[in-house]
């Protein structure tokens, strides 16, 4: 450490770090553009001025740019000096020279970086009255809109998009005063973080398209913490509402998980809570079958007669919050309880929760992700799954380039530098998947090859590290010999696996793998991305019944009533095995969305979304996090558990009388071992900032508290009192940033109002919260266990030809995923339904790229994609379309050319049925 004088103030700071991160650390006010707490310094905006003093009795100092200024140990600074102020207040000018005066109508104000610096600096008034630069907009597609009149020529946007990111379809264009930042031509932007430009960009340039179609301003924004539901890695959102509708998502900082950034599924695919389609209202189906809306109390009326049946069968789901599934555990009882998982889901995350239970690896946080110096991909398509672990991977792979930098003497920080001196050189990272993935252009090694395959050559591997391991026959031998060379000689070394192929070999393989090398002596780290955003929630929590014994006790009678929590019961198992159980029985189905399940429902009740209801999701890493209701549920829309206390109350049961969530998640970590952390995740509602304020969810300008509702009633009606959570639905409270992470629900500090704000609310810069990151882990890999190295010795055997295709799964970043799937930005990024073949294959049964096939086992029709690298003898076929949301049948398939599909616009990625 060193200590640096300040304007006087002595300062302890890290050595080597430059002086623009070491003041904000310290949470002093220095303005910046061009500097990122993710990407680095590169001096560009010239915003950052301070004076850097010879010794104390120098008394003129030298101008400095603070973000490329390394600290050591009595160097002596101003921020306050009148030269360095004027010389920022005269950059500000420069900038405005060509900046519009559009603030009252750009979506930027009120939370505009440039704002914020503008007001910084002092810069009131504008003196140049010349023309001014303008520029032609591009689309950009649907989740981006584009301002280039509002450009500084930070070079933010690039630098995340195409040197962090790995975007190649976005470049800055133009010398000097004439800077274009956007694509060779208009056309949708391909990368899936392009989202975040909307963050990145310190001015109105790059904005949330979909936003705009229903705008309000920050502060007029309600907002709580909250988990993206889009996947397992739980990454911390905040979502944003106001007249009860979801406006927007931005990213919530968390050191360890998502940091700065976001995958677009998870920004832009929440719209699904605005959709016309979301159940409202309770109802029954009458004996005509005529589905009756009429309210809560005939339901819970017919509900408790349902329940009386001698056998009632709950199925839980990995998309609702542990405290709904466990509540459902307790009105059915264990004994009748499914966790609602398909059967190859469910044999996945019990052997993730055996793999990590049995040690040997440490499970790694997305920080962990980063810091790894050799990494093998196995099986898993990351970039469909869990998008924001490719993020991470990218930066893993500059690793060498960092510690090439080290040793030529350049800082860490100075990013232009780094990337000039290590040009191409990354550290290892190999890939076996069964398609292209959309991080290979970071791989030293590639493997295309079928799940059983890259087992095979998995299981090799382990052997190639330690010979007390498997072996298996592979004809990828160089692959093997390679990346198990790599990974013994790493110090970090990270193998990622996951639940995307539906392989239990490959996670096998991948246990191996990371065994093999602890057993070498290294400290391995081992990821597996297993679904869906609590799938490690649902599945440690023990259920006797498999899915297909639930739905067989169903249709068989065995059981006369289902209650079916938030799934949609035809993405996890034979449509036909599920209608069979659907017309035998009684269905009580609580969910917010209408699904093919709902639309068989006896009774309906209508949920609340993730952003009406509080809970908990439990991630690919075993962190619980607890998400928070952001707005009131309207109708009569309830959170899950509060109508499953309901049903009980109705059905004359008193064992699940729960006076808040808070009591329920207490009973679930004394119920069930594996998730006795959970009420530790965050503070109990009668948690108060200073033991004497609630925190509130609407920031100190929020307005039109009568206005906004002047159209119901003109008076203005008693706010709410949330006695749930620490939250207040008003601007009541105090939002300091002192109070623990998990309950922060918007960042803005005192001339700080965008989302720049957030190093106000961290211990240092790119820290954790100075009330801690959120969430609890509730496992991890811990200690080696004995006699790892006989756990899986059954490599897979080949696949055995037998005149059809081996249907694989492919997994689609837009499409895929059941809620994000109804957010209707993510519909206009969604493609047909697909199949890939090898052009071999494709030729064999007819067909071309673009075209149609189907099967008798698909279900409905896909349109074809070739790629050379396809394994012969396999189909990789879109999984999770609402087309055909159902596994994938195990048996080979056949395949058929379907006659009926044409090319739309001449796209064969759009087709639609003629």
């Amino acid at each position: 450490m060193a200590h640096i004088v300040v304007d006087g103030t002595s300062y302890e700071v890290e050595e080597g770090q430059n002086l623009l991160e070491a003041v904000l650390s310290h949470h002093l006010d220095l303005p910046y553009f061009c500097w990122h707490p993710a990407m680095g310094s590169v001096g560009a905006c010239r915003q950052c001025a301070a004076i850097e003093y010879a010794d104390e009795d120098d008394t003129r100092g030298r101008l400095v740019m603070a973000c490329i200024t390394s600290v050591r140990d009595g160097m002596r600074f101003s921020i306050d000096a009148p030269h360095a102020e004027d010389f920022r207040k005269t950059v500000i000018e420069w900038l405005m020279e060509n900046h519009p005066h559009d603030c009252p109508v750009c979506e930027e104000g009120g939370e505009c970086h440039l704002q914020d610096m503008t007001v910084m600096t002092g810069h009131a008034s504008r003196r140049y009255r010349g023309t001014k630069r303008t520029w032609e907009n591009q689309d950009l597609g649907p989740f981006i809109g584009h301002e280039m009149n509002r450009c500084i020529t930070c070079y933010r946007c690039v630098r995340f998009y195409r040197d962090y990111a790995g975007g190649t379809d976005l470049e800055a264009f133009g010398s000097r005063g004439r800077m274009y930042f956007g694509r060779a031509e208009d056309g949708v932007l391909e990368s899936e973080f392009a989202g975040n430009l909307v963050e990145v960009c310190p001015t109105g340039v790059f904005t949330d398209r979909p936003f705009s179609k229903q705008y309000t301003r920050k502060w007029d924004l309600q907002s709580a913490p909250s988990v993206c539901p889009g996947c397992s890695v739980g990454c911390n959102i905040f979502p944003s509402e106001r007249y009860g509708d979801l406006k927007r998502i931005h990213n919530r900082y968390h050191a360890e998980v998502n940091g700065y950034f976001l995958c677009d599924r998870g920004r832009f695919g929440s719209h699904f809570v605005n959709a016309d389609t979301r159940l409202r209202h309770a109802g029954v189906r009458d004996d005509e079958a005529v589905f009756e809306a009429g309210g809560a109390a005939p339901a819970l009326e017919a509900a408790a007669t349902a329940l009386g049946a001698e056998r009632v069968i709950g199925i839980g789901s990995p998309r609702a919050s542990v405290e709904a599934n466990f509540a459902l555990r307790t009105l059915v009882g264990e004994d009748n309880f499914c966790n609602g998982l398909s059967a190859r889901e469910a044999e996945l995350a019990a052997l993730t929760i055996d793999i990590h239970a049995a040690g040997g690896a440490r499970i790694p946080t997305l920080a962990d992700v980063e810091r790894a110096d050799a990494v093998l991909v196995l099986g898993e398509d990351v970039s469909n799954t869990a998008a924001r672990v490719a993020l991470a991977l990218r930066q893993a792979a500059r690793g060498t380039s960092f510690e090439m930098a080290a040793s030529a003497g350049i800082p860490e920080w100075q990013d232009a530098g780094i990337r000039g001196h290590g040009q191409h050189h990354r550290s290892p990272v190999f890939i076996a998947s069964v398609l292209p993935t959309r991080i290979d252009d970071i791989a030293r090694e590639t493997l295309r090859a079928t799940p059983s395959d890259i087992a095979r050559s998995g299981f090799a591997i382990a052997h190639r590290i330690d010979s007390a391991f498997a072996d298996a026959g592979t004809k990828h031998d160089a692959f093997v010999q390679e990346a198990g060379t790599a990974l013994l000689n790493a110090e970090r070394p990270l193998i990622v696996t996951g639940a995307g192929c539906a392989d239990a070999s490959v996670l096998e393989a991948a246990a191996n793998i990371a065994w093999a090398l602890k057993a070498r002596g290294s400290d391995p780290a081992l990821l597996i991305a297993s679904g869906e955003a609590n799938t490690m929630g649902v599945a440690a929590m023990s259920a006797s019944l498999s899915m297909d014994a639930a739905l067989d006790a169903a249709a068989s009678g065995e059981a006369d009533t289902l209650v079916v929590l938030e799934n949609d019961l035809y993405r996890r198992a034979d449509a036909a095995r599920v209608t069979a159980a659907l017309e035998a029985a009684q269905v009580i189905v609580l969910d917010a969305l209408e699904t093919p399940t709902a639309e068989a429902a006896s009774i309906a009740l209508p949920a609340a979304s993730y952003a009406e209801s509080t809970g908990t999701f439990v991630n690919y890493e075993g962190r619980a996090q607890r998400f928070y209701r952001v707005f009131e549920p309207t109708d009569e829309i309830a959170p899950s558990w509060q109508w499953i206390a309901r049903l009980a109350a109705a059905a004359g049961r008193n064992d699940c009388t729960w006076d808040g969530i808070d009591a329920v998640t207490r009973a679930c970590a004394a119920a069930v071992s594996a998730l006795s952390g959970i009420g530790a995740v965050a503070p109990a509602a009668d948690y108060r900032v200073e033991a004497q304020t609630k925190i509130p969810r609407q920031p100190h300008r929020y307005s039109g508290r009568t206005a906004m509702r002047a159209d119901v009633n003109i008076h203005e009606p008693k706010t709410t009192v949330d006695t749930e959570t620490p939250f207040s639905y008003s601007m009541e409270g105090e939002n300091t940033g002192g109070q623990p992470g998990s309950v922060v629900p918007y960042v803005w500090t005192p001339g700080w109002n965008s989302n720049q704000s957030v190093f106000k609310f961290q211990q240092e810069v790119g820290g954790p919260l100075r009330g801690g990151d959120p969430g609890v882990r509730l496992f991890d890999g811990g200690t080696a266990n004995e006699g790892l190295a006989a756990r899986f010795r059954e490599a897979p055997e080949p696949p055995r030809a037998n005149g059809g295709y081996r249907l694989v799964p492919s997994h689609a970043l837009f499409g895929s995923e059941e809620l994000s799937a109804r957010s209707w930005p993510i519909l206009e990024r969604r493609r047909a339904p697909y199949l890939v073949l090898h052009p071999e294959d494709a030729e064999r049964i007819g067909v071309e790229a673009g075209a149609g096939i189907t099967g008798p086992s698909l279900g409905a029709s896909f349109a074809v994609r070739t790629d050379e690298h396809m394994a012969r003898g396999a189909a990789a076929v879109a999984v999770g379309y609402a087309e055909a949301p159902g596994p994938l049948p195990d048996d080979a398939a056949q395949l058929l050319p379907d006659p009926d599909f044409v090319p739309v616009d001449g796209d064969p990625n759009v087709i639609a049925r003629g």
